[in-house]
């Protein structure tokens, strides 16, 4: 079965940056987009960044020109670049890998950015 494993998150000031890991195990086919999503205390769960198999990057706007998301496709891993991290940012960050006959979620990292 498909599994999603992230790493990478942590306590940082702001201003700092972070590069999340997401290592994708299992058969996976019919990709149509992986990235990330997060959630944060008292919000829903929104698109953070995602990238999809036509190579297209899509991210949230309050991301725009901090984060970049990419693949490793030797190494079946997503990567979310975060910088000038923002304490707004703070929030469970979850793997995402959608295969068009069904999404797959990891477990999530906690990403806390302190004032």
């Amino acid at each position: 079965q498909v599994q999603l494993v992230e790493s990478g998150g942590g306590l940082v000031q702001a201003g700092g940056s972070l590069r999340l890991s997401c290592a994708v195990s299992g058969t996976i086919f019919r990709t149509r987009a992986m990235g990330w999503y997060r959630q944060a205390v008292g919000k829903q769960r929104e698109l953070v960044a995602s990238l999809t198999s036509g190579g297209s990057a899509i991210f949230a706007d309050s991301v725009k020109g901090r984060f970049t998301v990419s693949r490793d496709s030797a190494q079946n891993t997503v990567y979310l670049q975060m910088n000038s991290l923002k304490p707004e940012d703070t929030a469970v960050y979850i793997c995402n890998v959608d295969l068009s006959w069904r999404n797959f979620w990891g477990q999530g990292t906690q990403v806390t950015v302190s004032s």
